[in-house]
């Protein structure tokens, strides 16, 4: 088997490190151990040297550098100018990024320019007996998971979802650092950004929080929506949803679970109204301890699910809600 150059583009935001990054380098670093590669970690952006010693703590044996002032804030055509012009060069055989808004742009734009695949929203990668980057997809609906390869062009490339793979631990390493050339030239490359405005979210992340309660079109409307919003509320939860009840618009995009949306980790998971299909799972099936009501027998979810309750929700919700409210009586 080849040994491959495994690179990981590490997404970062005014110096701070996307946790998605951390958890590429984790799966790098895994498939580099299983075929003798090497793994490099590509940091672009202003005064992010620091994150050098971070990077190569997580994993990388290569750090591959551009810092640069006109690389601060993030944009498309300069970032792609500096990883096209390093694939070129160092030639990798494998290239991953988080399948986050900046990895979903910059990524196909990339293989654009490199003539090569990509794969998107990957919940796994390995590598075959020959080198090839075996990349898992949920496809047709949810209802399988796809294998794809791409044999005969290089870099292989792949986006995967935050939170599908573990997060690699630090531990004290040693690497190499080389400092990608930036032209004066980017600067004034393509549009630029003139002002950013942040939005300080208004309830509690998903992926931090510890109970999600989630809902599906099984909720039936706004109404009804309202009962899984006070669940989550008096347990100290956050809402997710899936698909359906994002376009009604019950939920907002935020709050949508699966392969389209966010995965979660929590010690409890309560699934109202979901059926189950894998497009969905895939965002929630790492979540400790799972709760799933819904009215039908052979729901899928019923396979995930740690305790099943079979009903309508409302006749289920409403006593259980009466039943919180007073043991969080003074």
């Amino acid at each position: 088997m080849a040994k491959p150059q495994i690179w990981v583009f590490m997404e970062q935001r005014s110096g701070a490190l996307h946790e998605v990054s951390l958890e590429l380098l984790g799966k790098a670093r895994e498939l580099a151990a299983a075929s003798g590669g090497t793994v490099a970690a590509l940091v672009l952006g202003a005064d992010v040297t620091g994150l050098a010693d971070t990077v190569i703590a997580h994993g990388a044996d290569i750090v591959l550098l551009a810092d640069h002032p006109s690389l601060e804030p993030y944009r498309l055509l300069p970032y792609t100018f500096i990883l096209a012009q390093a694939c070129r060069e160092g030639r990798p055989s494998i290239l991953l990024f988080g399948a986050t808004s900046m990895g979903m742009e910059l990524a196909p734009r990339l293989a654009a320019r490199l003539q090569t695949g990509l794969s998107a929203h990957c919940i796994d990668l390995r590598l075959d007996s020959d080198g090839n980057l075996l990349q898992m997809v949920p496809g047709w609906g949810g209802g399988v998971v796809a294998t794809i390869k791409c044999p005969r062009h290089r870099p292989q490339m792949a986006t995967v979802m935050p939170g599908v793979l573990k997060k690699s631990e630090p531990s004290p390493r040693s690497g190499q650092i080389i400092n990608l050339p930036v032209g004066a030239d980017l600067d004034v490359s393509g549009p630029r950004v003139l002002e950013i405005h942040r939005e300080e979210p208004q309830e509690m992340p998903l992926e931090a929080a510890e109970v999600v309660v989630a809902g599906g079109w099984g909720i039936g409307g706004q109404e009804g929506w309202k009962l899984v919003e006070e669940l989550a509320g008096l347990l100290g939860g956050a809402v997710g949803a899936t698909r359906p009840p994002v376009d009604e618009g019950w939920a907002s995009e935020a709050q949508m679970i699966g392969q389209s949306g966010k995965t979660v980790r929590p010690r409890l998971y309560i699934g109202v109204g979901i059926s189950g299909m894998s497009h969905h799972v895939v965002g929630m099936d790492g979540s400790e301890f799972v709760v799933a009501i819904n009215s039908d027998p052979q729901a899928p979810i019923f396979e995930v699910a740690d305790m099943g309750l079979v009903g309508d929700y409302r006749e289920i919700l409403s006593p259980l809600l009466d039943a919180i409210r007073q043991r969080l009586k003074p």
